[in-house]
């Protein structure tokens, strides 16, 4: 062996090979070529040793015997190959069989070669090259590949988490524009329908105060006067005198209590879209929760062929919460609105389910309040037909919806999540199972 050749053994990591021969000639000569040529040379005289110095100190490759007594190669290289580690090690036979048969079953166990006894020494030296070349190009491969899966896994997170990002900034953007819009628009109708019912409102007033002067004045015509004559006595049968007498004061009366309705409304519209700022303000969640229910109104009303839905309170006494209001209305708006949708829903199918006649004759949203040592909670329940715990696993993620096509953009729920959780360090929570009913739980702490 030449110096440079030596030099270059030294600077290299010897590869081992593993020599498995009942035949201790076939061992001292394979020992001595592979010594040779620069490998580490391990033997094992019978298969069950050789799968115990595999297991213990796995070889670059192994020659193995087939005609071997106990254990046979084919056994030997079937047990390998069923250990996951150490399938991956390459097994070249060395046989004085010549049959294609066995040629092929040796394969078809895993093999990736044959050598023939008796063997050329070239031959066995050339064989254990090409296969531990495959065997590094194999294992770089395998390297490369999952270095790559590392790569794409950890761009395909850095993609997730920009796209949940956008998704969040989406939801913010649509959250702050709707309640920008809505505050708007509230401030312009308030301030067009404020000034015509202040003027209604206050003239109401001297309205009723002339009025009542002027039924006392007739009550004193009357007392005063026993003949007025045939044409005044004729008006006042005519005009029901005494019906105008009762009825003109509660007349007025319910004017007025229509027109602090309609101021009612216009506060609770106020209320609903204040704008938040960024500073947290504390307040009364139960005025919250009544200016939606004030603006939902209309749709718990009774329909033809529709009962009214019932709305059950069920207040505790709460201390004031710093939060932003304006947002948690914006929850109580989406959770309500969307308990009415429920029971609308419910309504309709057991309408089609019993064309004679509806069996959902009570719907009720029922809204509870409480608080513990450092929460508030609030309680928003339907007794509608519920839902599956894959919707539920669903119901706060963006853009998901229950909803027919165009009639729901996924949006509210996940907002009311990001709202309570995020911006007020609380809890939202969903309730429900099929045909039991649905109910919310709002976590705040104060």
């Amino acid at each position: 062996m030449n110096s440079s050749y030596e030099q270059e053994l030294c600077n290299k990591k010897l590869e081992t090979i593993l020599v498995i021969d009942d035949s201790p000639t076939n061992l001292e000569i394979l020992h001595d070529v592979l010594g040779s040529a620069g490998y580490e040379v391990l033997v094992e005289m019978d298969g069950a040793s050789g799968i115990e110095q595999v297991e213990g100190n796995p070889p670059d490759l192994i020659l193995l015997d087939v005609m071997m007594p106990k254990i046979d190669g084919f056994e030997t290289c079937r047990r390998l190959q069923a250990n996951p580690s150490t399938k991956h090690i390459p097994i070249i036979f060395i046989t004085a069989l010549t049959e294609a048969e066995e040629k092929v079953k040796g394969l078809a166990l895993g093999a990736v070669d044959y050598i023939t006894k008796p063997f050329e020494q070239e031959e066995v030296l050339a064989r254990i090259s090409l296969h531990l070349k495959l065997r590094k190009l194999n294992l770089e491969l395998d390297k490369q590949k999952q270095e790559l899966e590392i790569r794409v896994a950890e761009r395909t997170s850095e993609l997730s988490q920009t796209l949940n990002e956008l998704k969040q900034t989406q939801l913010q953007l649509v959250q702050t524009e709707k309640i920008s819009s809505l505050g708007q628009l509230v401030a312009g109708v308030a301030h067009e329908v404020n000034n015509p019912i202040g003027f209604i409102s206050t003239n109401l007033h001297y309205a009723n105060q002339y009025i009542e002067d002027l039924l006392i004045l007739v009550r004193l015509f009357q007392k005063n006067c026993s003949n007025p004559g045939s044409e005044v006595e004729e008006q006042i049968e005519a005009m029901d005198l005494k019906h105008i007498d009762k009825d003109l004061p509660k007349l007025m009366s319910s004017m007025k209590l229509g027109t602090d309705t309609i101021k009612g409304i216009m506060q609770s519209l106020r209320n609903f879209s204040r704008s938040d700022g960024e500073n947290k303000k504390l307040v009364d969640i139960h005025e919250g929760i009544e200016a939606t229910l004030m603006i939902l109104q209309h749709r718990l009303k009774a329909y033809p062929k529709r009962p009214a839905i019932q709305v059950v309170k069920d207040y505790s006494v709460l201390p004031k919460v710093q939060c932003y209001p304006g947002q948690l209305n914006q929850v109580f708006m989406n959770l309500l609105a969307n308990a009415i949708d429920v029971l609308e829903e419910s309504m309709i199918e057991n309408q089609y389910l019993n064309r004679k006649e509806s069996t959902f004759i009570n719907p009720k949203i029922r809204i509870a309040t409480t608080i513990n040592k450092y929460q508030v909670i609030v309680k928003i329940a339907d007794n509608g037909k519920g839902m599956s715990e894959s919707v539920i696993n669903e119901i706060f993620q963006p853009f998901f919806t229950t909803k027919p096509e165009g009639k729901g953009t996924g949006l509210g729920l996940s907002i009311s999540y990001q709202i309570i959780t995020e911006n007020h360090g609380g809890n939202l929570q969903c309730i429900s199972s099929p045909g039991e009913g649905t109910e919310f739980l709002i976590q705040i702490p104060f």
